[in-house]
């Protein structure tokens, strides 16, 4: 679609009148449209349907029939392409103020009047003072890791002279009540890759002992399973020595194979805590600027993350109703907390808006070209960015880079305070929190004294 040049005038009560232009190959594209459907819902005789030529519908239907469906079939789309390109969030349905066009072979104009969200006034966010947990790997997960490096390569020895015991690889013969058999199956305990049923009934067996089990199905019905174990192996463990870090890594001594694996993890662990505090930065803006977003922007996102969440659980096979018991979650308490996260999600947005324009930060061409090559997962970049263009949502892409440099900008320049210094900090008892909700006023570290 080509993109649409459009004028906003603000007016009062948060309402704006946008001047949209559309390019004559959109007014054709609708016509022809127009043209078809009504082709398909007429009967002419002579012609079958669909299949009307068109100066035999302009005689039948009347040109401002046929441009009337055109534009009231459009105008909706052109609308909002045109609201998102101009950055503003409609609350409630536009008012259109326009004429017919004439042709399909000109450019055309029509006004739309619409309520839009305010934008929230953002205070200077260099007194905010936001919570940072500076990344510390714990020598348990380092330990853990070289654990698992020796489990890797650990041999398996055979065992006669005692039972299985959690955490051996046992050969075993499975038989069903119906013959059906699974022979020579190798499973380690512990892994849950089996029944719980089946896994502890396992422990305390001997090679060459059969025993029967019954277990629970998923449909929450019970079986007799016949197992017999056949070899019971256990893991011996390598030596955590130079030869180990030789024998698992490129590395040639354990000191070397440690300090990596510490690094990898910090490096893991920094990009966590990064995420956290970025996010941490933007809800301190959103409190700060007293940004509380309702309404149809709030609704429309959380219909967008529901239907997101659904279309998740059904990739994976699971069905709402049995997310819902594994959740231990109402039907109500899922939408009230989806609202929550949209209301979330929309504040975010709003402030970090409000803050690239403060900021005049805009995004070339060249940045989002050069974003969507580096995302690119097939590598053909030059496809992905037509479809992007062909699709409309490179502007949606050039938005979101837009409020990700907005953040960029914030956090950099917020203060990062200790994690346990805020949560003592609101811990302590202030007259503010002694307001109602109508009196408090957002008090920010950058301001001289609680408001």
């Amino acid at each position: 679609m080509t993109p649409l040049a459009t004028q906003v005038q603000e007016l009062p009560d948060n309402r704006v009148r946008l001047e949209v232009e559309v390019p004559s190959a959109d007014v054709h594209h609708a016509v022809e449209h127009a043209a078809s459907d009504l082709a398909a819902s007429l009967k002419i005789p002579g012609f079958r349907k669909g299949k009307v030529p068109m100066p035999v519908l302009l005689a039948r239907v009347g040109r401002e029939r046929l441009f009337t469906e055109a534009v009231e079939s459009h105008i909706g789309t052109w609308f909002w392409n045109a609201a998102a390109r101009s950055r503003i969030r409609p609350v409630d349905q536009p008012s259109y103020d326009y004429e017919l066009p004439g042709s399909d072979s000109h450019d055309w104009r029509f006004t739309a009047t619409v309520a839009v969200q305010p934008k929230p006034e953002v205070p200077d966010w260099t007194g905010l003072e936001v919570p940072y947990v500076e990344p510390e790997v714990p020598v348990e997960a380092v330990d853990a890791e070289l654990e698992r490096l020796r489990s890797s390569v650990a041999e398996l020895v055979p065992v006669e002279d005692r039972p299985v015991v959690e955490g051996d690889t046992v050969v075993v013969d499975m038989v069903g009540p119906g013959g059906e058999a699974q022979r020579d199956y190798v499973v380690e305990l512990g892994q849950g890759r089996l029944l719980d049923e089946l896994e502890a009934g396992f422990v305390g067996m001997r090679a060459g002992e059969t025993n029967t089990i019954e277990a629970e199905l998923a449909d929450e019905s019970t079986t007799s399973i016949e197992v017999t174990v056949k070899e019971i192996k256990e893991k011996v463990l390598p030596p955590l020595d130079d030869d180990l870090a030789r024998a698992a890594s490129e590395f040639e001594t354990l000191a070397d194979l440690r300090a990596e694996i510490e690094a990898r993890l910090h490096e893991q662990l920094e990009d966590e805590t990064e995420t956290a505090f970025r996010a941490a930065t933007a809800d301190a803006l959103v409190q700060a600027a007293n940004a509380d977003p309702d309404g149809p922007l709030v609704e429309s996102r959380a219909r967008e993350l529901l239907g997101g969440l659904l279309r998740s659980l059904e990739r994976r096979g699971i069905s709402a109703e049995t997310y819902l018991q594994l959740t231990g979650t109402t039907p109500e308490q899922l939408q009230e907390q989806t609202r929550a996260e949209a209301r979330r999600s929309v504040a975010r947005e709003l402030v970090l808006e409000a803050a690239a324009d403060k900021l005049g930060l805009e995004v070339s061409d060249a940045e989002v070209e050069e974003l969507v090559r580096e995302q690119a997962e097939d590598g053909d970049a030059d496809a992905a960015l037509e479809a992007l263009r062909a699709s409309g949502r490179l502007e949606q892409l050039r938005d979101d880079l837009r409020l990700r440099n907005a953040l960029d900008r914030i956090a950099a320049e917020v203060k990062r305070i200790p994690a346990d210094l805020a949560a003592a900090r609101e811990k302590l008892w202030t007259p503010e929190k002694e307001k109602t909700p109508a009196d408090t006023k957002l008090w920010t570290p950058g301001s001289k004294e609680p408001a």
